[in-house]
């Protein structure tokens, strides 16, 4: 794989203006297609061949409005009135006429109608149904709806508006995503010492986003694409973008300060870094896209939506890179005497220059086994929280407070009770029989649901357009992210067979909150099987690349450390509310159900980047020397500095996104944050070394029989130095 990518590497920087014409013309053809064909993002939840979905699929058909969007219009009056009060409901009458006129608007029913008062004649609910999903309503039918409700205001009423219609947050990109780009242009400035440089480190990363970005968009309209897998692109795009980058730059600016030509210099740092870098980004993409083997569309747009955002970027690294290092030709070479050019002439520390990395590897396996006893009690500590993990999707109780929606929701809860926010829906279907006898068995039906535990209400059923089916709903006691909810779903799926019995009627859960609860239990059974796959592929990868069995073990042990640790402080700060206030976290609940299998996959990847990058050069130096426990700080010389930009850029991409006050990507925000950092700083960079001081000679050996029948990938590029085994003074493998 190295010669090829060296000699890819050597063609770009030859065609340099062909590559980035290509390049240039791929991202104006996809904005064009953005532009012409625009479709809208999608941002349902739902799982195919689950009970809840089949449910939903035929109110769809025979009940468009049951499984359409909905809106909730709160009302509450002012302290010491009660709602029922004649200048209040004609002010509310007059909101209902008001919103009927919305378009896309199907059914508006007000409280007379419902009987959706509160307890103390406080508050009072109008719902808003559409016949459309909230994929297609559009923004200026929810404008209408709240500018109904603002009028009654002007009574002396005050309102706010909620709903599933405010599912969809869209993609935003703001101050906070812009500081984290400007952070990661100072790292890479401080680690390259040129402005220039760290210029050329980020045109090539911004240009893969766009392409990356462009091109997932392209697909709208004719795939379901949710706001979600779009800025989960962005975001994974943009650090692995830029990491990725900055060691093939690095690489190559080591070559230039050495004296090699700018041309053979691009070539080696591509066919070494390079090599690095397509490993490791095929382990990410490989990974994300093992997430459509779950069945979720939402979750297989997201994984293969990511998937491809790492593919651009992988592609530009080891095309794009060379072509734009071509036009700045010897320009990025250190200046003499400057510390980069000392770093790049001191390849095995012989001027005495101890850096940073050799000091801190030094320190780390000065006595290893308390520095393993010392990292591993940390994470682990740190990873408890990840034994009260509870999983579900966010609604409006997620949301800021300061949004209409929020105070909807919590109103409805305060006033109504929390189930009141996560209604279940019970289709009752008889097999021919007429509307009457219809009618007779979804009473039974409901007679039976309000015997059940957790059963707050059950409302008269309702028709369909098919007259062998009735539509209850069942108001549970609890929230719609409550494990008193789940099991009460759970009741009534169980008690089926007896409803049938008793009243001849087939019954199935659906509704909003019930495939939301389907979505996070597929989820949580899968979690346990992705993370042994995960596991099992990173074990033979690593087993190929290093010929060793003590690394691949180590790098898996020390990825489960770092996924439990990073699960523990999500588990803490959004599920327990520790520190919620001081970071800005709205709500605190359980986690974002598709969170665990998403951070398993990208950490995953980026996992096998650092412990290529770092133990390469440490076997490099076991080959060369065979002093065991020296090759570990000879290696780490001068990777530890890089992996240390790369961990900090990627950390300040990711947590640039935190702020969003988006429920779903905030939190993936902060565990792709603090689980690179974890990884990096205490797994690879400490761990690692300490590791492989305590095993010596042993952390290299593989039995003879098993290194015969292994492929070579040659990752580290030893392929290069066999083609050219006078130049003994080129770099060797990625550091």
């Amino acid at each position: 794989m190295a010669v090829l990518l060296h000699r890819l590497g050597h063609s770009a920087y030859r065609h340099r203006k062909l590559v980035l014409g290509i390049w240039l013309f791929v991202l104006a053809a996809l904005i064009t297609c953005v532009s012409v064909f625009s479709g809208k993002l999608d941002d349902r939840f739902s799982v195919p061949g689950t009970e809840s979905q089949r449910a939903l699929d035929s109110l769809g058909k025979t009940l468009p409005e049951a499984s359409g969007a909905t809106a909730q219009i709160v009302f509450t009056a002012p302290k010491g009135h009660r709602i029922t009060e004649a200048a209040y409901t004609a002010a509310i009458a007059r909101t209902v006429a008001e919103a009927g006129k919305a378009p896309q608007v199907g059914e508006v029913v007000g409280p007379g109608t419902s009987g959706a008062v509160s307890a103390d004649r406080t508050t009072a609910i109008v719902q808003v149904q559409y016949s459309v999903q909230n994929t297609q309503v559009r923004t200026s039918s929810v404008a209408a709806i709240e500018a109904a409700a603002r009028a009654a205001e002007k009574d002396g009423l005050k309102t706010s508006v909620g709903g599933s219609v405010y599912g969809g947050k869209g993609v935003h990109v703001g101050p906070s995503e812009i500081i984290g780009v400007a952070v990661a242009l100072l790292v890479l400035v401080v680690t390259f010492g040129s402005m220039l440089a760290a210029g050329m480190a980020l045109l090539p990363a911004l240009i893969s986003v766009a392409v990356g970005l462009t091109g997932l968009l392209a697909l709208a309209p004719a795939v379901s694409i949710s706001s979600t897998a779009v800025t989960l692109a962005l975001m994974l795009g943009l650090a692995v973008g830029i990491d990725y980058v900055l060691f093939i730059l690095s690489r190559h600016r080591q070559q230039l300060a050495r004296g090699t030509d700018p041309k053979d210099a691009i070539a080696l740092a591509t066919g070494t870094a390079g090599s690095a870098v397509v490993f490791a980004g095929t382990t990410v993409i490989i990974a994300l896209a093992a997430l459509s083997v779950i069945g979720i569309p939402f979750l297989t747009t997201m994984g293969l939506g990511a998937a491809g955002a790492v593919l651009v970027a992988v592609l530009a690294s080891v095309t794009l890179v060379p072509a734009i290092a071509g036009f700045a030709g010897s320009r990025l070479t250190p200046k003499p005497g400057s510390r980069a050019a000392r770093r790049a002439a001191d390849t095995e520390g012989s001027s005495g220059h101890t850096t940073m990395g050799a000091r801190w590897t030094r320190w780390v396996i000065a006595k290893p086994l308390l520095t393993v006893l010392a990292v591993a009690g940390i994470l682990v500590t740190l990873a408890l929280p990840v034994t009260d993990l509870r999983l579900a999707l966010p609604d409006n109780g997620s949301a800021p407070h300061a949004s209409t929606e929020r105070k909807a929701y919590d109103t409805i809860s305060e006033k109504f009770g929390p189930g009141f926010n996560g209604p279940l829906l019970v289709l009752a279907e008889t097999k021919g029989g007429t509307a009457s006898a219809s009618s007779r068995a979804g009473a039974q039906v409901a007679e039976k649901l309000r015997t059940l535990r957790n059963v707050k209400a059950v409302l008269a059923p309702q028709p369909t357009s098919d007259p062998a089916q009735s539509v209850i709903t069942v108001l549970p006691t609890s929230g719609p992210d409550s494990v008193q909810t789940d099991r009460l779903v759970r009741d009534i799926r169980r008690s089926g067979a007896g409803i049938r019995t008793a009243t001849g009627a087939a019954i199935a859960v659906t509704g909003t909150t019930a495939v939301n609860i389907d979505v996070s239990n597929r989820l949580s059974d899968s979690l346990l099987p992705f993370v042994a796959i995960v596991v099992g592929l990173s074990l033979i990868l690593l087993t190929i690349v290093f010929r060793s069995l003590v690394i691949p073990v180590k790098a898996a042990v020390g990825f489960l450390l770092s996924v439990g640790a990073s699960l523990g402080l999500v588990v803490a700060l959004f599920q327990w509310g520790w520190l919620a206030d001081v970071l800005g976290v709205p709500h605190s609940g359980p986690v974002v159900s598709f969170l665990p299998i998403i951070l398993i996959g990208v950490l995953f990847g980026l996992a096998m980047d650092y412990e290529v990058f770092l133990v390469s050069g440490m076997r490099e130096e076991w080959a060369r020397t065979g002093r065991a426990r020296q090759s570990v700080v000879d290696g780490a010389r001068h990777s530890v500095r890089v992996v240390t930009a790369a961990a900090l850029i990627m950390f300040t991409v990711f947590a640039g996104f935190f702020p969003l006050d988006d429920s779903l990507i905030k939190p993936i925000a902060f565990a792709l944050a603090v689980g690179v950092a974890i990884d990096a700083f205490a797994v690879r960079m400490t761990l690692v070394p300490a590791v492989l001081a305590l095993a010596g000679r042993g952390a290299w050996w593989l039995p003879a029989w098993l290194d015969r029948i292994l492929p070579d990938l040659d990752v580290e590029g030893a392929g290069l130095h066999k083609a050219a085994p006078a130049d003994r003074k080129e770099p060797q493998p990625v550091s």
